[in-house]
């Protein structure tokens, strides 16, 4: 579960690398500790085959992030890991369980719920606690104690970045998660330069949950860690993974510093970005210095909507972010959701029809789709709540899993809403994109990368014939 912040089931799943899962093993192996790394998810193991590895290995502690889908599931999975082990002491996190820790801790044997996002600081902190290393117990967690419920005090997220150690990632099983579609050198990895959005205004992100406090790294830690990357793995690609890539002087310098070092010459950068932040200078710096691909929040093609949510730019900037980034040479990444409460299926039409004018023009290179949800906890999630919108008793989180619409939609027909979302990935069926996409492929990576999206396509269109069935047979 680790790096995820939407859940959607895929049956050609993107493994995103969990880079602060990663960072928190890492800091207890350099403290001298045993630590084993399992992600049953990414191989594909099921829960006899789990079983058996902790109660072979029998852990002292088992930690592991959850969220809304699937909170269910591992309430049922910790109690049968205690039952396993009882003298294990079980560890939860995430955005769901850091709004609500104490619904966990009542409905499940859990020994602790680690709130905030600082997983790496924070889990080390505690093991330091189980080993004496210090009296007290650090803040943010929530506990038993003598049969009672207790909470150590608010999550902080004060902790110095630059002083994370960089991620081993032999530890991590970095090879497991080496098959993203949407980045095209090989090897490639996850950084995060910032935890998590400077911006956080945006009313349906759970992640503002982990980090209400925006912190990022100084330049001189990533670049450090740019440069170990490739001279220890040959990486040929970085995705940066904080929320949102930070702006003006921060990113210039990156940028000045990556070509200083030349590793604009051997590795591509990437990463998430806003519309309305950037002038063509910033792209234009941002192409020498070897970024390659920038996701954006597109979001909706309606202006109503993207005051509501918060997002801060206008519809006029979508198509100018484009077409500056395109201008620079730059891959774009487009991200859009459908299923708002106040939009009708006209509305989620228009998101679909800018999204395939931006796409066929040649201004947006790769798109994305997603039902919205209302995660627990979130801005939207209460405003839903009290607006009576959910389609099913909100407590139903095992439906908060995108294969169908949560929330009323203006005109009644929040079925047909979410259909468009499946019909937005046949964009890259249009001739006119394939021809364009095919007539830029100038090396064997090139060619991989566009298979490797193909693969992506097909896969996505499938889940979504499935999950319109789904729509058609379960929405009342």
């Amino acid at each position: 579960m680790g790096q995820n912040r939407q859940f959607q089931w895929f049956s050609n799943p993107c493994l995103i690398f969990p880079v602060i899962m990663a960072g928190a093993a890492t800091m207890l192996k350099q403290k001298g500790h045993d630590v084993k790394w399992v992600d049953a998810v990414a191989e594909g193991l099921n829960k006899q085959q789990y079983f058996k590895i902790i109660q072979n290995y029998q852990p002292d502690l088992i930690a592991f992030e959850t969220k809304t889908p699937v909170i269910r599931q591992h309430w049922s999975l910790i109690n049968e890991i205690k039952d396993l082990l009882p003298d294990t002491r079980v560890v939860v996190m995430g955005d769901h369980v850091t709004f609500n820790p104490r619904e966990t801790m009542e409905n499940s044997a859990v020994d602790y719920v680690l709130r905030g996002g600082n997983y790496d600081f924070s889990l080390s902190s505690l093991v330091d606690y189980f080993v004496g290393s210090t009296d007290a117990m650090p803040p943010g967690f929530f506990y038993r104690d003598s049969g009672r419920i207790e909470s150590s005090g608010e999550f902080r997220l004060d902790h110095d970045l630059d002083k994370a150690p960089l991620i081993d990632r032999e530890l991590a099983r970095w090879r497991l998660y080496d098959r993203e579609y949407n980045l095209m050198g090989k090897p490639y990895f996850y950084i995060m330069s910032g935890r998590d959005c400077w911006w956080g205004k945006c009313r349906f992100c759970s992640w503002s949950l982990l980090y209400p406090e925006f912190r990022h790294r100084s330049v001189g830690s990533v670049l450090e860690e740019i440069e170990h990357l490739v001279a220890r793995y040959g990486a040929r690609e970085i995705f940066d993974d904080a929320g949102t890539m930070m702006t003006g002087d921060w990113l210039r310098q990156l940028c000045q510093g990556l070509i200083k070092r030349d590793l604009n010459k051997k590795v591509y950068y990437s990463c998430n970005m806003r519309f309305g932040t950037l002038k063509q200078t910033d792209y234009d710096l941002m192409k020498k210095a070897g970024f390659r691909l920038l996701k954006f929040g597109l979001e909706s093609a309606r202006q109503e909507t993207l005051d509501r949510l918060g997002k801060g730019f206008r519809v006029s900037d979508i198509e100018d972010g484009c077409r500056m980034a395109h201008k620079a040479g730059l891959t774009i990444h487009l991200t859009m959701m459908v299923g708002y409460p106040w939009e009708t299926r006209d509305d989620a039409m228009n998101t679909f029809k800018l999204a395939g004018r931006l796409m066929k023009s040649g201004l947006a290179d790769l798109l994305q789709a997603t039902v919205l949800i209302p995660y627990p906890g979130t801005p939207l999630w209460h405003e839903a709540r009290e607006k009576g919108w959910f389609l099913f008793d909100h407590l139903a989180y095992e439906r908060y899993d995108m294969t169908e619409p949560v929330l009323r939609t203006k005109d009644g027909d929040p079925e047909a809403v979410a259909r468009i979302c499946g019909r937005i990935y046949t964009v890259f069926l249009n001739p006119v994109y394939i021809y364009r996409r095919l007539s830029r492929i100038r090396s064997k990576e090139s060619l991989l990368f566009h298979l490797r999206g193909l693969r992506a396509v097909r896969g996505h269109l499938n889940d979504f014939l499935i999950r319109n069935r789904f729509i058609n047979r379960h929405v009342q």
